[in-house]
C-alpha cells in the first residue's frame, strides 16, 4: 500500500474510527512513507478534497444509490467519494481512471460483490451528477446551501442567523477553497526579503500579507516544508496571518516576564520570543508533555532560548499559586471549536457539535479565571480563539468581566499595524473571517488589569 489513493483511504478509514485530527494522523503518515512528489499531490488533494467535499459527494452517492447511505460500509463510502471526488474536481484525472482504481480497492475491502456496487454509483456518477435535481435555495435555504457546499446543517442555520444567507454562501465558498501557505519570518534570523528570494525557487506565488509586517503567503511548493533549507536554519514558523496579530496586539517588550497559556506547539511562543528580541523570559504551559517536547524543539531551531516550558493543568487553581502577581503579559490562546479554521481542519466540520461550543465556553472561562490573577497589577492579558462563535468570543468575555471588574478592554490600537484597524469593532474586539479578510477566522481582545 504506497500508492496515493490507497494510502488517502487508508488515513479516511482511520479518521472514522478514530478520535485523532487530520493533522495528528498526517504527522503520523509522514513519518512512515516517503512519496514522489506527484504522489504526495494527488495524496494530498484526494484527503483534503474528499473531507471538504464529503457532504455534497454523500448527497450525490444518496441520489444515485438504490441502498441508503447508513447501510454502506465505512471502508466502501470512503472509495465511493475518493473516486467520485476525482470525477468531480480532479479534471486531469481520466474517469475511466477515477472508476477502475476505486472498484480495485474496493475488491480488496469489499470483495466482488462490493467491487460491482462501486463501478455501478461511479459509472452512472460519470453521466448524471451535473443534472440532479438539486435542493431549490429559495425554497429550502439552509438544506440547499448543506448540500451544495458540503456543511452541516447545524452550522448553515447558525451562520445564517449571524451574517445572513448571502455572506454564508461566501463564507461556505472560502472555507472551501484551498488556502495558500503563509509563514512569519523569523526575525531574530533574517528577514521578509531575504527569505522571500531564498525561496522562491521551491513555492508559487509568493506575496507578502498585507497587514503583518513579519509574514508571506505562498502556494505550490514544490518539496514539503521540513525539507526547505530556510525551514532547516529556522527562518520562519507556519502561522497564519490572522495568528500574527494576536502576539502583536500581546506587544510583550523586552525583558518582560510573560505567560504563554496553552502553549501547544509554539507557535506565538516563537512569535512572542522574537518580539522580545530573546529577552526576558516566557513561561509556556500546556497540559500535552509531548507537545512541550515539540515546542523545545521548535524554539531551538528558532534560536530562541528564553522560553521555560512547564506541564501544567490550566483547570486546577491550585497549581497555578506559585504563579501569582508574577507576569507582565499573558496570552491565552484558550482551547476551542476551530471554527475560524476550517479551511485547513476540515475534519473538524464532521466530527463537531453544535452542544460542544458550549462545553468549550465553560473551559474557556474557567481558564480566563484561574489565570487572571497571575497577572501583575496594569499588566496584559489577551484573550484568543480560532473561532468565529459568539459562545466563544463575545458571550466569554462579557461574562468573565461581570466576574472580574478589575479588569477592562484596552481599546488602543497602537500596538498593531495600522492597516489592522478594520479587524477592530467598537467593542473593541478583534474579528478576522475567511470571506472578508482571506485570513483564519479569528477572536482576539486585549484585556487590562485596572489595579
Amino acid at each position: 500500500m504506497n500508492d496515493a489513493r490507497s494510502l488517502a483511504l487508508h488515513i479516511l478509514n482511520k479518521l472514522n474510527k478514530s478520535n485523532r485530527t487530520l493533522d495528528s494522523l498526517l504527522e503520523e503518515f509522514q513519518k512512515d512513507h516517503l512519496l514522489s512528489n506527484r504522489e504526495r499531490a494527488l495524496f494530498n488533494a484526494l484527503v483534503y478534497g474528499v473531507l471538504r467535499w464529503k457532504g455534497r459527494l454523500d448527497w450525490i452517492i444518496s441520489h444515485l444509490s438504490k441502498m441508503h447511505i447508513n447501510k454502506t460500509k465505512p471502508e466502501v463510502l470512503n472509495i465511493l467519494r475518493i473516486g467520485l471526488f476525482q470525477i468531480i474536481y480532479l479534471n486531469r484525472i481520466p474517469v475511466s481512471a477515477a472508476v477502475n482504481t476505486s472498484v480495485e480497492m474496493a475488491k480488496h475491502s469489499a470483495g466482488e460483490r462490493g467491487a460491482g456496487y462501486v463501478n455501478a454509483i461511479l459509472r452512472k456518477a460519470s453521466r448524471e451528477h451535473e443534472t440532479l435535481p438539486y435542493p431549490d435555495i429559495v425554497e429550502e435555504p439552509e438544506y440547499a446551501i448543506s448540500a451544495n457546499k458540503s456543511f452541516p446543517q447545524w452550522m448553515i442555520k447558525r451562520w445564517g442567523k449571524l451574517f445572513g444567507i448571502s455572506q454564508t454562501i461566501e463564507l461556505c465558498d472560502a472555507i472551501n477553497e484551498i488556502p495558500p501557505i503563509t509563514v512569519r519570518v523569523n526575525t531574530l534570523k533574517t528577514n521578509r526579503q531575504d527569505l522571500v528570494n531564498c525561496m522562491e525557487s521551491d513555492v508559487r506565488n509568493i506575496r507578502l500579507t498585507a497587514c503583518s509586517p513579519d509574514g508571506l503567503s505562498f502556494s505550490n511548493p514544490q518539496k514539503s516544508i521540513q525539507e526547505m533549507e530556510a525551514f532547516k536554519n529556522g527562518w520562519f514558523q507556519v502561522q497564519d496571518e490572522a495568528a500574527q496579530l494576536v502576539s502583536m496586539l500581546l506587544d510583550p517588550r523586552a525583558g518582560d516576564s510573560v505567560l504563554d497559556a496553552c502553549a501547544g506547539l509554539g507557535g506565538k511562543t516563537g512569535h512572542i520570543g522574537q518580539l522580545m528580541k530573546n529577552s526576558g523570559k516566557i513561561t509556556a504551559l500546556d497540559i500535552d508533555k509531548e507537545k512541550l517536547d515539540k515546542l523545545n524543539h521548535e524554539m531551538a531551531r528558532l534560536g530562541i532560548t528564553n522560553v521555560t516550558t512547564v506541564i501544567e493543568d490550566m483547570e486546577n487553581p491550585l497549581l497555578l499559586k506559585e504563579y501569582y502577581g508574577q507576569f507582565d503579559r499573558i496570552l491565552i490562546d484558550a482551547p476551542c471549536s476551530n471554527m475560524g479554521v476550517l479551511r485547513r481542519n476540515p475534519d473538524v466540520k464532521w466530527k463537531l457539535q453544535e452542544k460542544n461550543l458550549v462545553r468549550y465556553k465553560k473551559k474557556q472561562l474557567l481558564f480566563l479565571d484561574n489565570l487572571a490573577d497571575l497577572l501583575k497589577p496594569s499588566g496584559i492579558m489577551v484573550y484568543a480563539v480560532c473561532s468565529t462563535e459568539p459562545e466563544e468570543n463575545e458571550e466569554v468575555i462579557k461574562e468573565f468581566l461581570i466576574k472580574r471588574p478589575d479588569f477592562g478592554i484596552d481599546k488602543n490600537m497602537l500596538y498593531l499595524p495600522e492597516s489592522s484597524g478594520v479587524f477592530l469593532n467598537s467593542s473593541g474586539f478583534i474579528k478576522t473571517y475567511p470571506h472578508l479578510n482571506n485570513m483564519d477566522g479569528f477572536f482576539s481582545v486585549r484585556l487590562a488589569r485596572l489595579k
